[in-house]
């Protein structure tokens, strides 16, 4: 099967020599999105509802450019720096997706790329024109 890249505009990954996302048939696999602007910056440092919500946001744009969307998210995997955070994850699952909701496992990790960065969303999720 053909593997395609999924590219978005501006591409903050690139310079770490990562996809956004990988396309294989029907299935889209996204890279972990984080609070990155389209500066290549962490957005929110220090806060983690601002970059919580820019996560989720480059996790949207990252589906749409592979044809996908929220909806049609399979599973995701959410990494917290503090498990604090969990019920404000709760309260953003049901804002960003609707049922049936993904699959989910949520970690808490000493670190993400950044140690600025507080979340990472990394999502499987079914291409529009597949059956959902």
């Amino acid at each position: 099967m053909l593997l395609e890249q999924v590219r978005t505009n501006p591409d903050p990954y690139a310079p770490f020599l990562l996809s956004q996302g990988i396309r294989v048939g029907n299935l889209v696999f996204i890279s972990g999105q984080a609070a990155i602007g389209d500066d290549g910056n962490i957005v929110g440092r220090g806060d983690f509802d601002k970059q919580a919500e820019q996560a989720f946001r480059n996790l949207r744009r990252a589906l749409e450019a592979a044809g996908s969307s929220l909806d049609r998210v399979a599973k995701v995997t959410i990494f917290l720096k503090s498990m604090d955070n969990f019920g404000k994850i709760v309260e953003l699952r049901r804002k960003w997706f609707s049922a049936p909701y993904p699959a989910d496992t949520i970690v808490e990790i000493s670190s993400l790329y950044s140690p600025e960065a507080l979340i990472e969303i990394e999502a499987i999720a079914v291409a529009e024109g597949a059956p959902a």
